[in-house]
């Protein structure tokens, strides 16, 4: 019997969302997605403290933002070794606010990458979906380095992704969902909400809609998945990046799979344009209580990681 990773493979392309690049083997995933909590687990991990440890040591004398940057790329290094595909590698959340500030580590990264002998076309710079994040993608963009925007919770950040060029937009099913479960409480129904229902499942559907549409090409890759329904039902998204755990429950499993979003699908759609000028796209995602909240909330997080790892790298020097 296909398993049901299989059978998601037939309409979606799979990416492993980790810096625990030694379960690629099994899942064999296209793609591979890391953020500063990912390497951050995953040097903790007597596995990868060889690598954190060779890092620290080959670039001691650098500033520690360069060790960072160092860090992640020996990680993508490791990772694209091993996948045939993309690695996205995430800049610095403290930056997200800085348009100039994300630019110039986006060319430090990708500059370490060339060094080690890997093509832009292989590596994905992340950023914060801010609106000084699409900013500095658009730039970007147009000098060969493709993005991939991250912490998007709403279509108002979408269709400024899709607008300035960005190749790609990661919109985080499971953390929307956490939001609206939190906010309903005691009322909440899971199968109510759950399923086709599930509100991370709903916006990412209205994004992909909206993408196909209007003919944007930058793609959609579903992210921060909590259960496999969620994942089921956005088969046939362009991509879904997926936790190791969800992943092996997909391998284990034998439910059937079938496609749920595809361009033929939406064509006939009834959808209205939206224009996203700077004073448009911050009314709009302050007009959102989630994404509001969760963008925020999600820079603080990837900016204390990276903090922690700045203080392991220390204790090590």
């Amino acid at each position: 019997m296909t398993s049901a990773l299989d059978q998601l493979k037939q309409y979606t392309t799979v990416v492993a969302d980790t810096g625990d690049f030694q379960q690629f083997i099994q899942f064999k995933p296209q793609d591979a997605t890391t953020n500063p909590s990912l390497i951050l687990k995953a040097v903790q991990k007597d596995d990868y403290k060889p690598l954190l440890e060779k890092t620290v040591k080959e670039h001691a004398k650098q500033p520690m933002p360069q060790i960072i940057d160092n860090l992640l790329v020996a990680f993508g290094t490791e990772i694209l070794k091993i996948i045939p595909g993309r690695v996205s590698t995430e800049v610095d959340a403290r930056l997200s606010f800085d348009t100039k500030a994300l630019i110039a580590k986006a060319h430090d990264i990708i500059k370490l990458y060339e060094n080690a002998g890997i093509g832009r076309d292989r590596v994905l710079i992340k950023l914060a979906s801010t609106w000084e994040g699409i900013r500095a993608t658009e730039v970007l963009q147009k000098e060969g380095i493709h993005c991939n925007m991250t912490l998007l919770f709403s279509l108002a950040q979408a269709v400024a992704c899709a607008e300035a060029g960005a190749q790609l937009i990661s919109p985080f099913v499971g953390r929307i969902y956490d939001w609206y479960k939190k906010a309903a409480g005691a009322e909440w129904d899971e199968v109510k909400n759950g399923g086709a229902n599930d509100p991370g499942v709903q916006s990412v559907r209205r994004i992909y809609t909206y993408y196909k549409k209007f003919g944007y090409k930058t793609e959609v890759m579903g992210a921060s998945f909590r259960t496999v329904s969620q994942i089921t039902e956005l088969a046939g998204c362009d991509l879904l990046t997926i936790s190791p755990d969800l992943l092996k429950k997909l391998a284990d499993s034998d439910e059937k799979v079938e496609r749920k979003l595809s361009p033929e699908a939406v064509k006939n759609e009834n959808v209205e344009k939206i224009a996203v000028d700077e004073p448009t796209f911050r009314f709009l995602v302050n007009d959102d209580a989630m994404a509001t909240e969760k963008l925020a909330e999600g820079i603080r997080a990837f900016a204390a990681d990276t903090i922690k790892l700045e203080k392991l790298i220390t204790a090590l020097q």
